[in-house]
């Protein structure tokens, strides 16, 4: 039951029958409003901003935004389940519901955390949610991923399982890119390791090159197939069998990485598998079917900004018209040699994900991709007619500390610490929820040492007691009363006008948040919503058990108040409920007991 939707409901049949009267104008956009808490949970349970918005429509009929949230304040207070309604400053709207309305949101919390939040199971809930594409990961298959991947893995995968939890269908999807130099100076390190294998003393490798230990299996494995028959090879023979080899050692390897973190994706696309797909080159028909619109010309571009002009030498090339879908230049699609450029390749991929039937299609990339995001939403849009959208979320970089001193070198690797050694230090829930504790566009440092902490400062920790504790509370009631029907039905029938303590209504209007933070968060794009969410809940949680150990009055278990235990349990059971249902959408397990 998400009240903040019902009421946005209810305020704008209100402005509809103001229209029918002739006193604003009919075609009203509703979204333009919204219902939230107030700032001061003092002034209400709900506030609204709907007469500031529609001001300037309003100045004919009711003179002001303040004289139109006066009216609409008085038709609010006629209504079911208000209490009042009142108009602050120039025309904020404060609403104050009845005890019933916030027992009804305690009840649906607590027998069904996650379809509460649901909404899917909200009357009036719009059509089914459209499928949506969600590309992430795709590191390049060069060796293991490092926590940078990690933070791009944990967010697609994070948003993947969001969009599904409010109906979406999903297809999580992995861009191998198994094609251009660096596979090639994959495979060369490979066979340096090849070489190795069969007795050689390689020395020092070149610079450029992937020196890790990750490649000595594969080096060896190599040896074992072959013997020294790929030694003698020219390097046109053997690049092919080494480079393949490898590329499946590393996607191996990623795919183990990413399963330690409980990441699993529907589809790997090979972009080596573009130009020689089993339809044919499927860049070569993606550049003509733009070419079919009028939308790839020959041309020359001008000199990038700031570069001397001596330094440009203008060439004709084959260009994308991108600047038409609100890109700043043109883009080409052929190198100078003939051919193609990534934006190309890219434009091609997109382009299968579009034919098979993907209209909101999402890519998680890394904050260097930065300049790329204007030229692909061009081409998802000349690519789909305007039919299909791309939303791209940037993952900023994650630096890695230890005691306050960064943390860079790993032995694996040969130059960064890798994922797998961070998830099998700390753990995938700490890995996953800090990651997901900082919006993902913005910097993030991660502290090895205060992830294992058990305090307040590690979110991690903090969010998952407080479900521990729920569960906790749950077996010392039983432990007070035996025969104490502790099902989530049962504990439903309490009288929840018990519940009178002002930390405890505030935790009910906390509960009553988490549909609109779950709504908000598919909306946006942004999973860093629920952590915040879940760790405000906590909080608030935490400090109500704090104040019962000073006030026994409050204590969620009273011995001689079955009644009250009852109701008190059952705010205890929706909250476990709750936080349970949000770290489920983020990947995070939620234990029942933490030692």
């Amino acid at each position: 039951m998400n009240i903040f939707a019902l009421f946005h409901e209810r305020i704008a049949a209100i402005l509809a029958g103001f229209g029918e009267s002739g006193r604003l104008p009919i075609a009203l956009e509703p979204a333009r409003f919204v219902v939230e808490p107030p700032r001061d949970a003092a002034h209400g349970d709900l506030a609204t901003n709907a007469a500031m918005v529609f001001a300037r429509e309003a100045k004919a009929s009711f003179g002001s935004p303040r004289q139109l949230a006066i009216e609409i304040a008085a038709a609010l207070t006629a209504l079911d389940g208000v209490d009042q309604a009142e108009v602050a400053g120039p025309g904020f709207i404060n609403i104050r519901v009845k005890p019933e309305v916030l027992a009804v949101v305690l009840r649906a919390a607590l027998i069904d955390p996650a379809g509460f939040a649901k909404p899917s199971a909200r009357e009036g809930a719009s059509a089914a949610p459209a499928p949506v594409n969600v590309e992430y990961v795709s590191a390049n298959p060069t060796g293991p991923m490092h926590v940078g991947h990690g933070r791009g893995a944990v967010f697609g995968d994070a948003l993947a399982s969001l969009l599904a939890f409010v109906g979406h269908p999903v297809t999580r999807e992995y861009y191998i890119n198994d094609a251009g130099a660096q596979v090639d100076t994959l495979a060369h390190s490979a066979f340096l390791r090849y070489r190795e294998a069969l007795g050689e003393t390689i020395g020092e490798f070149p610079e450029g090159s992937y020196p890790g230990d990750y490649l000595v299996p594969v080096g060896a494995s190599l040896a074992d197939i072959y013997g020294d028959r790929l030694k003698d090879k020219a390097e046109d023979e053997w690049l092919p069998i080494v480079r393949a080899a490898a590329i499946a050692a590393m996607m191996a390897m990623i795919r183990d990485d990413l399963a330690a973190l409980d990441i699993r994706h529907d589809v790997f696309f090979s972009e080596r598998s573009l130009p020689h797909g089993p339809e044919g080159d499927a860049v070569a028909a993606a550049i003509a079917d733009l070419r079919g619109r009028g939308l790839v010309y020959q041309g020359t571009l001008p000199p990038p900004k700031g570069k001397p002009g001596e330094d440009w030498e203008a060439r004709e090339q084959t260009l994308f018209r991108s600047t038409d879908f609100g890109d700043d230049v043109d883009r080409p699609l052929r190198k100078s040699d003939g051919s193609y450029t990534y934006f190309a390749a890219d434009i091609a991929y997109h382009r299968v994900k579009i034919d098979r039937g993907a209209r909101d299609l999402i890519d998680v990339m890394g904050a260097d991709h930065g300049g790329y995001v204007k030229r692909m939403q061009a081409a998802v849009r000349a690519l789909s007619g305007g039919e299909a959208s791309l939303d791209v979320k940037l993952c900023q970089l994650v630096q890695l500390v230890r005691d306050g001193e960064p943390v860079k070198m790993s032995k694996r690797s040969g130059s960064f610490v890798t994922l797998r050694e961070v998830v099998d230090e700390v753990g995938a829930d700490a890995v996953r929820f800090i990651m997901l504790h900082r919006k993902n566009d913005a910097p993030l440092e991660f502290d090895l040492a205060r992830v294992v902490e058990q305090t307040r400062d590690n979110p991690v920790f903090y969010v998952q007691y407080a479900h521990a504790r729920a569960a906790s509370v749950r077996g010392k009631a039983l432990a007070a009363f035996p025969d104490l029907d502790v099902s989530p039905a049962a504990l439903a029938e309490a009288d929840m006008t018990l519940l009178a303590d002002a930390g405890e209504l505030g935790l009910v209007r906390e509960l009553a948040q988490f549909p609109r933070i779950v709504e908000q968060a598919a909306r946006a794009h942004e999973p860093h919503r629920i952590a915040f969410y879940l760790y405000d809940l906590a909080s608030l949680f935490h400090a109500q058990w704090t104040r019962g150990k000073d006030q026994p009055q409050l204590r969620f278990i009273n011995e001689e108040h079955r009644e009250t235990t009852c109701v008190r349990l059952a705010l205890v059971s929706a909250i476990g409920g709750v936080i349970a249902a949000g770290l489920g959408i983020l990947g995070v397990s939620a234990p029942s007991e933490m030692r």
